[in-house]
Formats: C-alpha cells, sequence, structure tokens
C-alpha cells in the first residue's frame, strides 16, 4: 500500500465532526478540518511529496510536544489548576497546535511546489 493511501486515510478523521453536528458538544467540529486530507488520494505521490509531508509532520509533532510541555506548566504553576486538570489542558492544547502547524506546514510546501519555486 502507498503512503498517500495511508495520508488520505487520515481524512476519515473528519467524520468525527458529526457529533459536533448532532450533539452540543461543538468542538467535534474542528474534526472537519481532516477532510482536505482526502486529497492524498488523488493526488500523484513522489519522493518530493513524501519529503514535504515528513518534514510538516516532525514540525507538527515537536512544536506539538513543546506546546503540551508549556501549557501544562503554566496551568500547574500560574494558574494553580490541579495537576490532571493541567496535563489534560496541555494535552488538548498540544494536539491544536499539532494539527495548526501541520496544516500550515503542509499548505506552505504544497503552494511551493505548484507555484514552481
Amino acid at each position: 500500500m502507498s503512503k498517500r493511501y495511508l495520508y488520505g486515510l487520515t481524512g476519515f478523521l473528519s467524520l468525527l465532526g458529526l457529533i459536533g453536528l448532532f450533539t452540543e458538544e461543538k468542538t467535534f467540529l474542528a474534526f472537519f478540518a481532516f477532510a482536505v486530507d482526502f486529497e492524498y488520494f488523488f493526488i500523484k505521490s513522489d519522493e518530493m511529496l513524501e519529503e514535504y509531508i515528513n518534514k510538516s509532520a516532525a514540525r507538527a509533532f515537536f512544536l506539538g510536544m513543546l506546546a503540551t510541555a508549556a501549557a501544562a506548566l503554566f496551568g500547574f504553576f500560574v494558574i494553580k489548576v490541579a495537576p490532571g486538570k493541567a496535563l489534560l489542558s496541555g494535552f488538548s492544547f498540544g494536539w491544536a497546535v499539532s494539527v495548526f502547524v501541520y496544516a500550515l506546514s503542509s499548505a506552505y510546501y504544497g503552494f511551493r511546489e505548484r507555484w514552481g519555486l
């Protein structure tokens, strides 16, 4: 199985957004952002694409881990919430940062490749 199909499968995370439509938990609507990953089923996979995706994923992972640590420490030491709540807030913030950085980074590389830079 090609890696592009594995990347395309992450688009199915957008189905979690349906929970936000049918319940009062509107934060699930953010999962619809993963619908753009279905494009990987239709684009030609090459070494450049895989390199861009790997760079984007690595950048997102490390920035997400830093954001998790920073948010958990901020919550625990500055806001003075319970350790479990601080860690949960840190995980939530780190995940959001990871998704945001991955989306921006992969969009940057995609635009750069389309424009021939």
